[in-house]
């Protein structure tokens, strides 16, 4: 089965009194999710709004992953998908990739 989709991610960042804050919309035409992630600044530090960014935006998409796994793992689960039974061999159907 071959197949096509184009899913729409949009990034936020606001940035305030050294704490930068990151939200990812993920639009799949069907679903949205949201992730979320924040950096602070510690005040010992210099403060360098490209690193707040990056951890802030990695968070939110550590965040959003997540989310997505579970969302996989319950459509698995509501179509009794034969992976995720017991007893089947490791390595076998969709679970065959890490899922940490």
């Amino acid at each position: 089965m071959s197949r096509t989709a184009e899913w729409k991610v949009r990034l936020y960042l606001f940035e305030e009194d050294r704490t930068t804050k990151a939200r990812l919309q993920l639009d799949t035409g069907t679903h949205e999710l949201t992730g979320h992630g924040t950096a602070r600044c510690d005040p010992q530090d210099t403060d360098v709004p490209e690193i707040g960014d990056e951890l802030a935006v990695s968070r939110a998409m550590e965040d959003l992953a997540a989310q997505m796994k579970r969302a996989a793992y319950g459509d698995m689960e509501a179509l009794n998908a034969p992976s995720l039974r017991r007893g089947r061999p490791q390595g076998s159907g969709w679970l065959n990739i890490a899922t940490s």
